[in-house]
């Protein structure tokens, strides 16, 4: 099958590019015109081509998809203000289902995020899963997940048209993501650990990467959302623990999340009522966003492992190990 990636050189997208390579598939990777060695340990795999281009400028991709089956579209904006974003996450994904229009592309499978659900309405300890409420009204949330409901909101719209299967993984990490935004925050010079105790949704990358190929050619997943998360889910206190054998990670202050939740809405109230609202507070101390990374909850993969045939099969203890060679892409793109 002959499957097109777009944020092939990412983090996420080098392994995508790598796992479908290794399941037998052709690749055809989006990069960026600049870029002189996107994939120096898989250049010369005979079953991968480069296209080069840039989502935002739609005549860089005419007729890229000619002779595509599948679109793997993992492209995003996760930095930046809020108009950053939406070129890279909205207008891109446009371009990309305008291209879709003109093609015989048979299936999207679109990388969406945990960030759009509305963690906020949902009580804390609950299951999240595929049926949990996403958020109607993220004004208040951070540009990234105010970018991703949109993004969503173009998928729904694209199943009209064509299979698209909707993926949404946890907190993904792997090498040289180690340490990452659950962990804690920084608010001035002092890192809060907020919630320790709160299980966090983590998928490895290679664990995640697997899924995502799985949805190229899975059968009944068209129209679907499906969760990606690990088995095991460590609790932040755990992970945490664990990796500190790996990297350095900054002295920090513990915070239990009930005080930081009271803060933080004691601070919104007075606000609101006080202030109008015209306050400005950093986004640990912001309801919605603080909710959006520390509120703990229960994760579920049912969904996934049923519809995909999907297990992660690279448990955390081997993951870190992992982390630290240089050859598992190429490893992987071996696979056969």
């Amino acid at each position: 099958m002959k499957v097109f990636i777009t944020g092939s050189t990412g983090f996420v997208g080098s392994h995508v590019v790598a796992a479908a390579l290794g399941a037998g598939h052709d690749v055809v990777a989006l990069v960026r015109p600049a870029s002189s060695d996107p994939f120096p340990t898989l250049s010369s795999h005979p079953r991968l081509t480069l296209h080069r281009g840039d989502l935002r400028d739609p005549r860089t991709i005419a007729g890229a998809f000619d002779g595509v089956d599948v679109v793997v579209h993992l492209a995003a904006a996760k930095a930046g203000d809020f108009a950053t974003q939406f070129a890279g996450t909205v207008i891109a994904t446009e371009n990309l289902i305008d291209e879709l229009a003109r093609s015989r592309v048979r299936r999207l499978v679109a990388i969406s995020t945990f960030s759009v659900y509305d963690f906020s309405a949902i009580e804390a300890g609950s299951l999240i899963d595929e049926t949990s409420p996403i958020d109607g009204s993220p004004t208040d949330r951070d540009e990234y997940a105010q970018t991703k409901l949109i993004q969503e909101r173009l998928y729904r719209e694209e199943m009209a048209h064509r299979e698209v299967v909707i993926l949404r993984p946890g907190m993904i990490y792997g090498r040289d993501n180690l340490w990452h935004p659950l962990l804690g925050s920084e608010l001035g010079p002092v890192f809060l650990r907020i919630g320790s105790r709160a299980t966090m949704p983590m998928t490895y990358v290679e664990n995640t990467a697997a899924a995502i190929v799985a949805a190229i050619d899975a059968d009944g997943v068209g129209g679907e959302t499906i969760n990606i998360v690990d088995d095991d889910l460590p609790t932040q206190k755990d992970y945490a623990r664990d990796v500190e054998a790996y990297v350095t990670p900054p002295s920090s202050v513990p915070v239990p999340w009930p005080v930081m939740s009271g803060i933080a809405h004691l601070l919104d109230r007075m606000n609101r009522s006080m202030l109008g609202g015209r306050a400005k507070f950093p986004g640990v101390l912001v309801p919605a966003k603080l909710d959006g990374r520390f509120k703990p909850f229960r994760y579920s993969n049912v969904k996934a492992k049923r519809l995909l045939a999907w297990t992660p099969t690279i448990s955390q203890r081997d993951a870190f190990v992992r982390s630290l060679r240089d050859d598992v892409l190429t490893e992987v793109a071996g696979r056969t």
